[in-house]
């Protein structure tokens, strides 16, 4: 017995220490892990609205009287060329196969979507993961934001068609959907 209580003394002492030192590394590395996600975004964004020279989140005032209880849309930017705004940036969360996908979408101030990039997914590599990669996400480019945009498992002959990722229709569509949360947030903005 005495043994079972020396063991169990010492496994508790290693967790505790260990516990500590995962604590420690956290704190000590909070503020490079939000720099890098914050780089990420910024790169993300002059990705998908190239022609910007600056991004301003939008007003949280304004943000929240666009998206007016809809949690799908996680942030705004405006991108800006000089003074002028040429566009906007919106990231929004769709559920896809594995888990809730970050779509960050740019469009230009005319309603044409110039890029759209995926953000943190827990999608299947090989498969779902896939929608991270260029051949799948510049379908996007160029559609306007005028119609809903569809998922179609053939070949994509319609202007508001992607084609679908075979073996992977989830998450192409969950993707198609961040897309046509951010045309439709973009619709409100221009509304004003």
């Amino acid at each position: 017995m005495r043994e079972i209580l020396k063991l169990g003394g010492i496994l508790l002492l290693i967790c505790a220490v260990a516990a500590l030192a995962l604590a420690f590394t956290n704190e000590l590395t909070r503020d490079q892990i939000d720099y890098q996600r914050n780089l990420a975004s910024e790169k993300a964004r002059k990705n998908i609205l190239p022609d910007a020279e600056s991004f301003e989140a939008m007003d949280e005032d304004r943000l929240n009287e666009i998206v007016e209880g809809n949690n799908r849309v996680a942030e705004i930017y405006v991108g800006y060329k000089g003074d002028s705004i040429i566009g906007y940036t919106i990231k929004s969360l769709s559920p896809g196969y594995g888990g809730t996908l970050e779509v960050m979408t740019g469009i230009d101030i005319d309603g044409k979507i110039r890029g759209v990039r995926i953000g943190n997914h827990q999608e299947t590599p090989g498969l779902g993961a896939n929608v991270a990669l260029p051949f799948f996400y510049n379908q996007y480019e160029n559609k306007s934001v005028d119609t809903d945009l569809e998922v179609t498992k053939t070949d994509a002959t319609e202007d508001n068609q992607i084609q679908a990722i075979s073996g992977a229709t989830i998450t192409s569509d969950a993707v198609t959907s961040g897309v046509n949360i951010a045309s439709n947030t973009f619709k409100k903005i221009m509304d004003k």
